[in-house]
């Protein structure tokens, strides 16, 4: 590599950092949870009451949704590979915790919109 590579491939890196740092803290508190199942509304939960919710999935899959100090979480997963379960904890808007085995989606949702819109700017 040449010394001009190495600087242009510096400098696109830097800014993708910049980039990830602004977009991350940026994102806002979201105060909804809404469950998906095969794609459809299933059910929505506040964010900052405490449950636990039983999901039924498809196929009669399950999924143990746990609402506590304004974060959801998935406790427990009847799929195989149980990635729902590993996933971290989510609480900023658009965040998503997603079961593919059983079609289920956990998704934060903000009643106010952002003022930075990540995909339009």
């Amino acid at each position: 590599m040449k010394r001009n590579d190495l600087i242009l491939a510096g400098t696109v890196l830097v800014v993708a950092i910049a980039a990830l740092i602004f977009l991350n803290l940026n994102k806002k508190e979201g105060n909804t949870v809404i469950v998906k199942v095969d794609g459809k509304v299933y059910k929505e939960f506040p964010l900052d009451v405490d449950t636990t919710y039983e999901i039924k999935g498809v196929n009669g899959g399950t999924n143990l949704l746990v609402i506590e100090n304004g974060h959801a979480d998935i406790a427990e997963a009847s799929c195989p590979d149980k990635i729902c379960v590993d996933q971290k904890q989510i609480d900023k808007n658009g965040e998503t915790i997603v079961c593919l085995p059983n079609k289920v989606v956990i998704e934060i949702n903000s009643d106010t919109q952002s003022e930075i819109d990540a995909i339009a700017n």
